[in-house]
């Protein structure tokens, strides 16, 4: 199963781009400040298939997308549709207007890595998350007898003490930027592009 905390992966993928003058176009992949992911990449792809990825497993059975968004239920709906959509399962929490996070978060990511590892339903989990707030986490799904593979970014908000504490760790860098650059190449109008400047804040086994 993936795990993914789209806060966190949207503020830094967004920092990524911005210092990469990579350009991002709000859509189907990206939300400013809500969500972003890689596009053309189900989140149920069979993993081996990419580039240096093959460590990862075939495929997931199952993926969660968690982040927030402030607005009404309205608002929420259409972000839950949107990563609906792509493929996830998601977990859109609401967001209070003097922040651009929200706890609840990283606590139902937690809660559902937990409790899918406890009872079984995987045998590795891929976390999409650079925090080290998670380190407890992966140590506690690793007692239970996973396998914890985290994806991110390397050099954009990568905690060491996160990736020492996993079992593997693949670079999401490189294939975010090839499948944005190539996205980008088949978008007609460039004005509809947006080019992000400045910081937004800082199976052999199932899947």
């Amino acid at each position: 199963m993936m795990f993914v905390d789209g806060e966190n992966l949207t503020i830094r993928l967004q920092a990524l781009a911005s210092a990469t003058s990579l350009q991002l176009k709000e859509g189907p992949y990206w939300k400013r400040d809500v969500f972003i992911w890689l596009p053309g990449l189900s989140p149920r792809a069979p993993w081996g298939e990419l580039e240096a990825w093959a460590s990862v497993g075939p495929a997931s059975t199952r993926s969660h997308y968690y982040t927030s968004v402030g607005g009404d239920e309205h608002t929420l709906e259409a972000v839950r549709t949107s990563l609906w959509t792509m493929g996830f399962d998601p977990y859109v929490f609401k967001r209070d207007a003097s922040t651009k996070r929200s706890k609840g978060v990283d606590i139902a990511l937690a809660k559902d890595m937990l409790g899918h590892a406890f009872h079984g339903h995987y045998d590795l989990a891929l976390l999409v998350a650079g925090d080290a707030d998670y380190v407890p986490l992966v140590e506690e799904v690793k007692r239970l007898g996973k396998v914890v593979h985290v994806l991110f970014p390397e050099a954009y908000g990568l905690g060491d003490k996160l990736r020492l504490a996993s079992d593997d760790f693949t670079d999401l860098t490189s294939e975010f930027t090839q499948r944005w650059k190539a996205a980008a190449r088949v978008t007609p109008s460039p004005e509809d592009s947006v080019t992000v400047t400045g910081s937004t804040s800082p199976k052999a086994s199932k899947t």
